[in-house]
């Protein structure tokens, strides 16, 4: 009796245990049912979330990036739509006949592709990027799991190497990299938008579910550049290097009447449509990045300052024998000893010691203010990148010999850009417009600033007439039909160990028509080798080539009679 009934004892905690147990798995059941019921009765939203972070996704739809165009709407910059071929490792399936045919669409190594796709720790990798959307869609059409194609835009440029150093170009993920490209990148590239795509359990597209946002294209970009003009000056300022093996050239146009940059050109030049890596050294704007000292162009604003103080007159006489002279220990001299010349012949023969007795004559504190008003050592504010101030010294320290220098333009710095600028006030009455590339909004007029008197500003244009004459030194600069105003400047470069005798830079700086100039130009041709190497001789024949078919591209009357035809009496 007693084994009995521990026996029972027994099957009543194992039957109390087994209920316990069996309401504990019951409990658990209905709270799974009542989780689950309100999961998707109540709050669905949850699972949904969890099931669209698996299934479905947001791909990026890229924005049409904005034209570039001149002044008459030639296109200089537009995107064409591509494709770009790219893997996902984790779903790539090929036989080796499928990644021959691969390779052969793609212009790809074989090997390169399956080093790219059999990774299959990486979830993404391009295999040929900005390709045709015909080659693209071939591509596809092979079956491969795993590869898939993205519309892209490619950036090309019609005119290729003449707008290139203004335009700029971008790189492979359409982003500015030079030029105007750079500067109103923001404004050019717009905003991406979005679509929502569906993915099956291989995360693989199948569908297109909506568009989320549309992309916004960019705004386009007018450049004050004729492209008539930018092909003619790239043609000479081309030829010109290349006939003299210069190292390089830069020439600017300029409207003289509101400082619209007609043209702008540099060499050597680059391609912009070519597949090369970014490289400031061919691909910077020489024109506006790049200084030097501008040598005799700088002397017409030296005779300025003195005529705008009353100093002098066109015909006032210096006497400069015996063609060189003392500024303390220093030495300045003229090529020749011209003896005495008025102020005209100063210019027109280009003398430093002319203009050395004309600057020491003036007041320091208003000359460096007069240089300093033509914006020598100040920014151009044209808004483009690496845009150089180039170098006016400090009035501080001024000295005679500075003072000298500075007249017959040693001892400060420019652009070619900078000095085309100071250039617009003798074309312009004696006010300056601020220069530009592009397109100002509206009929909004370009900000003036009066540097000088009308009256002087005209006195020198008419001295610089004489300097593109048989007696000046800018002869070849002359223009049939036009009269023609400027500077020639012949300027040593400074090596290591200071100036070097046989290393010269050519200048030429003018305007036409002389009686009202409607355009300003510079020409600089950087270590000419071959031949001559003065401005006369090098740069002059680019200024009168050039300015020769831009004046009649607009239309510009000529100024100065055309000699006849000569007649001979028949015997």
């Amino acid at each position: 009796m007693i084994i009995t009934h521990a026996r029972t004892v027994d099957e009543v905690e194992f039957a109390a245990r087994w209920r316990f147990l069996l309401l504990l798995l019951m409990g658990a059941m209905v709270v799974l049912v009542m989780r689950a019921a309100y999961l998707q009765v109540i709050d669905n939203q949850f699972l949904q979330k969890q099931g669209n972070l698996r299934h479905v996704g947001v791909m990026p739809v890229p924005a049409h990036r904005g034209r570039v165009v001149d002044r008459n709407g030639e296109l200089l910059a537009i995107s064409s739509p591509v494709k770009s071929v790219w893997g996902n490792p984790k779903e790539f399936e090929a036989s080796p006949h499928e990644i021959s045919a691969l390779s052969n669409m793609l212009g790809m190594p074989a090997g390169e592709i399956k080093k790219r796709l059999f990774d299959e720790h990486r979830g993404f990798s391009y295999l040929k990027r900005r390709i045709s959307p015909e080659i693209a869609d071939q591509v596809l059409a092979l079956g491969i799991p795993g590869i898939y194609a993205d519309r892209e835009y490619r950036r090309y440029y019609p005119v290729g190497e003449v707008t290139s150093h203004i335009v700029g170009f971008t790189n492979i993920d359409d982003q500015g990299q030079e030029g105007i490209e750079l500067a109103y990148n923001d404004m050019l590239k717009g905003v991406s938008g979005a679509r929502r795509i569906m993915r099956d359990g291989k995360h693989r597209v199948i569908e297109d579910v909506a568009s989320v946002s549309l992309p916004v294209p960019g705004k386009d970009i007018t450049l004050t550049i004729d492209q008539r003009m930018q092909y003619l000056a790239y043609r000479e300022l081309k030829k010109a290097v290349i006939s003299h093996r210069a190292k390089s050239g830069s020439l600017v146009l300029l409207d003289a009447k509101n400082g619209d940059v007609l043209a702008m050109v540099n060499q050597p030049s680059f391609n912009p449509n070519a597949n090369f890596s970014a490289n400031g050294g061919f691909t910077r704007n020489r024109a506006i990045t790049d200084v030097f000292e501008p040598g005799s162009t700088i002397k017409p604003f030296g005779v300025a300052c003195a005529m705008e103080l009353g100093q002098i007159r066109p015909e006032t006489v210096i006497d400069t024998s015996p063609g060189q002279m003392h500024v303390g220990p220093n030495l300045v001299k003229d090529v020749h000893n011209y003896g005495v010349l008025d102020v005209s012949r100063i210019l027109q023969k280009s003398s430093n010691v002319g203009m050395t007795k004309i600057a020491l004559n003036l007041p320091s504190r208003k000359f460096w203010a007069f240089y300093n008003n033509l914006g020598f050592g100040q920014a151009l504010d044209t808004g483009f990148p690496g845009e150089a101030h180039g170098h006016l010294p400090d009035y501080q320290s001024l000295r005679s010999f500075t003072q000298a220098t500075l007249s017959f333009g040693y001892g400060l710095s420019s652009s070619t850009l900078q000095l085309a600028r100071a250039y617009l006030t003798l074309a312009n009455g004696g006010v300056m417009p601020m220069v530009g590339l592009v397109n100002r909004e509206g009929d909004k007029a370009p900000e003036m600033h009066r540097i000088m008197s009308a009256a002087t500003a005209n006195s020198v244009r008419t001295i610089l007439e004489s300097v593109v004459s048989r007696e000046g030194t800018a002869l070849k600069a002359s223009v049939p039909g036009f009269r023609v105003a400027g500077k020639t400047g012949t300027v040593k470069k400074t090596g290591a160990r200071g100036y070097e005798e046989s290393v010269y830079m050519s200048l030429f700086a003018g305007m036409a028509p002389a009686s009202d100039p409607r355009l300003v130009m510079v020409v600089m041709i950087d270590e000419p080798t071959a031949g001559e190497y003065y401005g006369g001789a090098v740069a002059a024949p680019v200024f009168s080539s050039v300015m020769e078919g831009a004046l009649r591209m607009i239309n510009v009357a000529p100024d100065q009679a055309m000699p006849g035809p000569v007649v001979t009496a028949s015997k």
